[in-house]
Parts: C-alpha cells; structure tokens; sequence
C-alpha cells in the first residue's frame, strides 16, 4: 500500500535546500538561521566532505549558498553541536524552547510542539530534512510529532523570504530537523558512530541513541539508528492543579475533588516508552548523490488528566499509542554550468496510525493517517551576484478516524506548489525575493456518525516576500523584508464535529472558510565584531479571515465545545540575542549572553488571542576553554493577563538553570560529558501556551547527565 504509489510518482524529482560546513564566521555570532545539509562548494573539483566536519552554527545556506547569519533575512535560530547536547529533551517542542522567538505546546512532557511567534500548527510547519512530519499533529495538541531529537544532528528555524519555498502557513516560521539517516558524506573510518545516552531526573528519563555509517565501496554507504527512551510521570515543583482550579476544588462539598486541591509532586499519568530505527543507503560521487532510508518510530504515551471538577463527570486518564513506518529518498546531481547548476530531489512516504486508549485498557479512537510529499529544485548557475533556484512540490493525505470519540469525517487533502528564490549580491547591499503558488483540494465523506454532509473545497493561493539588507557598518547589517501569503484552511479547521478524548474537548469546524490571508513586515539588524555579536528582530503582521478556535462556554458530551472562528487578527513582537567577551581567565573566555522575546495578539473586534506566550528574558555567564564550557542562566517569563474569553491568566516564573560540559579530547572531538541542572530552585511553572497549563505544570528541579561519544 505505502510503496506502490511512492513508486509511481518516482519519475518526478523533488529537491531540497541544503546547508553548508563552513568556518569562516565570526567565532562569537550568536546562532541564527536555517536550511539543509550538503556541502557549501558544489561545483565539478569541490572536495567532499567528511563525516567529522561538522556545519558551524553561524553558517547557513538560504537555499542556495552559504552565508553568515548576519546577512540571512528574518529573526532566525539553530541549535547545533554542544547547545543541542545541552537542551535535548524528548520533545521538539521542550528541545527548541529557549530560541528566541520559541515557545511550547507542553501538552504534557510527552507532547509539545514549537511554538514560533505566537503561531502553532499549520502556521509552524515541522520538517524533516525539508519535508514534512507526514503525522497527525496538526490534527490535535495531544498528538506528538513523529519527530525523534534523540537523532537529529542539527535543528534550524527559518523566517524571511527562503521559509516561503517550504510554504505560505510558514508565518511563524519554520522547523527544520536535520539528521543523518540518507548519508551525505563518506566516513573517514572502517565504521563512523556517533552516539548519546542521558538521564533527567524530573521524569525518571531515560534515552539511548546511536548511528553507524559504513563505506561498503568505494561510492557507497551504508547507515543504521535507532533510539530509545523511557520516562516515568513527570515531577513538578508545586501543584498540580493552578492556583484558580485549587480554589474551585477546595471548595467542593466533594471529598474526592477536595483532595484535587492538594494534589502536588508527581503528574499523574505522564510516563512514556518511545523507540525508534533506522536504515539506510547512499552511492555518493564527489557532489552527487542518491540515498534513501526506512524507519519505523513507535511511542506509548500517557496524557496529563483533565480533572473534572463536577462529581457527576469523570475525568478520563488516555493513553496514546502511535507507530510510523516511513520511506525518505533525497538525490543531488549536478548538471553542468549552464542555466541551472544542480538538480535535487527529495521526497517521502509515510503510513501512521495511533490508538487514543481508555484507562480501562479499551481502545476508545484510532487514527490512521497515510500520506506522501516530495519537491523539485534547479539551482541556478551563479551570475555576477545573483543566484537563485526553481521548483516546484506535492502532497497528499488521506486520514480518517475510527472509534467512539471520533471528531473528523474521512477527508483527503492534495496539494501542489510552484516556487522561486532569487537573492542578488552587491557587497553592502543584498536582495532576496520569493514566490509561491500553490492548488490545494480538501474533501471529506459524508459521515452519519457525526453528522457531516460530503464536503469538497478547492483553493488557489499566492504568496510572496521580498526582502534586503544594507551593511551599515563593518560587520553590522539592517535588513528589512515584506511579505503576503495566503493559507487554505486545513482539514481539521473544515470539518471537525465531535468529542475529542485526547484534548477533553468537543471541537466544530466550520466547511465555509476561506483562505487565510496576511501581510507581514519585519525588521533586523545584526552584526558581530572583536567580543561581541547581537541579533534582533522586530515585526508585525495583520491577517484577514485569521482561523483560530476558542472555547464558546457551551458543554456537549460532558466536554467543553471548542468553535474554530475566522476574523482579522494582528501580530506583533520583537526577539534579541546577543552575547559580549567581558573577560579571558587563563585558557578561559568568559561571556555574557542575554535573550529576550515578546508576542501581542490581538483577534479584532474579540480582544486578545488565545494562547499567546509572554514577554520573556533570560540572561547568562558562560566560561568556555578547549575542553571545558560552564554556563548559569536566570530566565524570567512574566504573567499573562493579555487572555482571551473563558481563557485563564497564566502566573509569572524564574528559573535558574546551570550546566557544565567536558570535552576530553579538546575542541576538535565531538565526544563529551555534560551536567546540567534546570529549574534549580524547584518553581511552579506553566506556559502560556498550552492548552492544559491549568492541569499539567512544567517539570520541576531537573538534574541531567548527557554523554556524547562520537568515533
């Protein structure tokens, strides 16, 4: 079922951009931008790269080339080398939750996506090495993303004009997971191996993982993962309900919803069991290469209880079980010098399925989910200063939901896109257009059991940015890019209609939408020098039937009903990272790094929108030598009373966190230990963002152990 129609569309290629090994930048430029991984030179005598080179964390490649954060537009970030050994988590939302810019779902610790700029879901793609999750995450804040942390090399944030080639939801900009699983480069060794076990104790953590790559032949390799972790329930530094829901509790005339007010410690119902493999294969060339990789992703976890507060209700304790079996290819090939340089490929499939199950071991709704994308690029020959690619994309998915609780008919949902990136190159002045079309079909069947007629929708969209920078002082850059983008509404938004166990929730949507539209401004200036390095963004955008859901007060099915609503909305915030040299102690450097983010929403004509997260700031002190890097961090989110109608305000926290990580091999060797201590001090906190924050906290005092081995 999976391969036959992977097979069929194999005559078409489909590309993806790449990113760069490059160590010319700036030692100190904070971490910004994103793409894909593949050597920067790709011309006929470029010398390939090998498996120990690892990509600089100030070096990005925008679709085309490699270049210095500091000339990339749009507010970015990348998580590399020691900062991704130092912030890993089970989750990619926890794992990308101190970006700037970078909040979480944190449906529990099991369940958390990013969340860019105040936007989740559709509006946040997640990405694979340049494709798409191919799961139901979307669908639900309760359904993790097939997305594992424990493999990635490498985890990027993209904004500005190149995260348009992804696609036009890419509001908030877009995630992008980098791993090793198609083999890029020749290993220098018999067996190249890299891997990472860690333990956190806030859950009990625990996770192994490893990657081998094998030169088989002179051209070809071969690789093989696989991961494991395992958690218990989650502790927290407080309550487990908030302040507000403890008040309600303690004055029940209940003894068993008395005792709710004092629960604390422990989330009850958060343990967790993933595991996941991988194989794969490449014949590489000198620049040209063709590969592909299966995998299988299996995870069990456990949802934090929405404890109902009215004896006659009882509050569900669900369980998911999802499985993926998925087929990526990636192949580049270079043409020639003529118009186009380069020809990529990149495509996948995907089945998934997961099980909500009961906690009477019954197996209340199902998911299955099947689904293919794949993309095409030309890369255009370099002229003077201008460089760009062409190329266009698909995909396809079909889903439908069995069981009781089920909320969505059986619906399909087809796309396909056409799109160009052009930058122009004039020493102080740099240039940097997109463009986007894209047809979208979305249709589901008639279905008695929730009460939905056959609904068939079909939409055209164009989208497109424009963008430049000025170099207004050496090593210092203002940039500003424009853009309009239009988004279909998904599935979900169309067709939901029914309870959903997973979230404790009766969602509605509305089949009458129309698309999503929105201008967006954004401002940056970078720059890095002798000591010190700065990014900051600042930028606005207004939409015009914005999609977004909120609680109406009704109740059906012992559920609070959830109505997807569309009206204007305005965005606006601003993120800065920067770090200054203010000392060298010996064979120390010693740093002062500062971070700070802010997001205000607003859904006109209903007040704030839903779910936004604060104003946040985070300052540290870092002393890093050859072989030794020590941080200490105080990082303060403040209240949110900027809610929307039956939301509820979110209280203020500090957390203090400190780490310390040995390279005992020196600089050069990626193996090293780290310790690292989050939330010392053992605070009740919850994020804004989340849809259960009133239920299920943030973790509490978390000390980590993380070995890296890589040989």
């Amino acid at each position: 079922m999976l391969l036959r129609p992977l097979l069929l569309t194999s005559a078409a290629l489909f590309a993806l951009p790449a990113y760069a090994d490059d160590k010319s930048a700036a030692p100190d430029a904070p971490a910004a931008a994103a793409s894909t991984d593949a050597p920067a030179d790709s011309g006929p005598d470029a010398k390939p790269a090998q498996d120990h080179d690892q990509p600089g964390a100030q070096i990005v490649v925008t679709g085309t080339r490699a270049r210095n954060t500091a000339d990339v537009l749009g507010g970015t970030a990348v998580l590399a080398k020691e900062e991704l050994t130092r912030d890993l988590r089970p989750t990619i939302g926890d794992t990308l939750a101190q970006q700037p810019g970078v909040s979480a779902t944190s449906f529990g610790p099991n369940a958390s996506r990013p969340v860019l700029r105040g936007f989740i879901g559709a509006r946040a793609p997640l990405l694979t090495d340049g494709i798409g999750s191919i799961d139901v995450s979307n669908t639900s804040a309760d359904h993790a993303p097939i997305i594992n942390p424990l493999t990635a090399d490498r985890i990027e944030v993209l904004r500005g004009p190149t995260a348009l080639i992804f696609g036009p939801s890419a509001i908030g900009g877009v995630v992008n997971v980098i791993d090793s699983r198609i083999p890029r480069h020749m290993p220098e060794e018999a067996v190249h191996f890299d891997g990472i076990a860690s333990y956190g104790s806030a859950a009990d953590e625990r996770s192994v993982s490893g990657t081998a790559d094998v030169p088989v032949a002179s051209k070809i390799v071969l690789h093989a993962d696989g991961s494991f972790s395992q958690t218990g329930d989650m502790r927290t530094g407080g309550y487990v309900l908030s302040r507000d829901l403890r008040a309600q509790a303690a004055a029940s005339a209940d003894p068993d919803i008395q005792d709710l007010a004092d629960l604390k410690g422990k989330v009850p119902n958060t343990a967790a069991k993933t595991w996941d493999v991988a194989g794969g294969a490449a014949i590489i060339d000198g620049t040209n290469n063709l590969g592909f990789s299966v995998s299988h992703f299996d995870t069990f976890y456990g949802v934090p209880i929405r404890y109902s507060l009215d004896p006659a209700v009882e509050a569900e304790q669900v369980r998911l079980h999802a499985q993926q079996t998925r087929v990526d290819v990636r192949g580049e090939v270079n043409i020639g010098d003529g118009l186009f340089k380069q020809l990529r490929t990149r495509w996948a499939a995907a089945d998934y399925r997961h099980s909500e199950i009961e906690d009477t071991g019954a197996v209340g709704t199902t998911f299955f989910s099947q689904g293919y994308e794949g993309r095409l690029e030309l890369v255009q020959s370099a002229r003077g200063g201008w460089e760009g690619l062409v190329g266009g994309g698909f995909s396809l998915r079909d889903m439908h939901v069995v069981g009781d609780e089920k909320f969505l008919p059986k619906n399909s949902a087809q796309q396909f896109n056409l799109f160009t990136l052009q930058s122009f190159d004039a020493g102080p002045f740099k240039g940097e257009a997109s463009a986007r079309f894209e047809h979208n079909d979305v249709s589901a069947q008639a279905d008695a059991d929730i009460g939905n007629p056959a609904y068939a929708r079909s939409f055209d969209n164009f989208s497109a940015s424009l963008g430049a920078s000025y170099a207004v002082a050496d090593g210092m850059r203002f940039g500003v890019n424009v853009s309009r983008a239009e988004r279909a509404p998904t599935p979900e938004e169309l067709f939901a209609n029914g309870p959903h166990a997973g979230t404790q929730a009766f969602e509605i949507g509305n089949p009458n939408f129309g698309s999503e539209k929105s201008w967006g401004v954004e401002a940056t200036f970078k720059g890095s020098g002798d000591g010190f390095a700065f990014s900051t963004a600042a930028y606005y955008n207004w939409f015009t039937g914005y999609i977004y859901d909120t609680p109406t007060g009704a109740v059906q099915d012992d559920l609070p009903v959830f109505q997807y609503n569309q009206a204007d909305a305005r965005y606006y915030g601003f993120e800065a990272e920067g770090s200054l040299r203010i000392a060298e102690v010996k064979s120390f450097t010693i740093n002062a790094t500062g971070l700070a983010d802010y997001v205000h929403a607003d859904i006109v004509g209903n007040g704030p929108a839903p779910r936004i997260p604060p104003l946040r700031v985070n300052g540290g002190i870092e002393a890093n030598s050859d072989r030794f890097s020590i941080r200490g961090e105080v990082e303060h989110v403040f209240d949110q009373t900027r809610i929307s109608a039956f939301e509820t305000p979110t209280d203020g926290f500090t957390f203090v966190n400190a780490s310390v990580s040995w390279k005992p091999w020196g600089a050069g060797s990626n193996t090293s230990l780290q310790l690292s201590a989050n939330n010392i001090f053992d605070v009740e906190a919850r994020r804004a963002a989340s849809v259960l924050k009133d239920y299920a906290p943030l973790p509490g005092r978390d000390i980590r152990v993380t070995a890296r081995v890589q040989i």
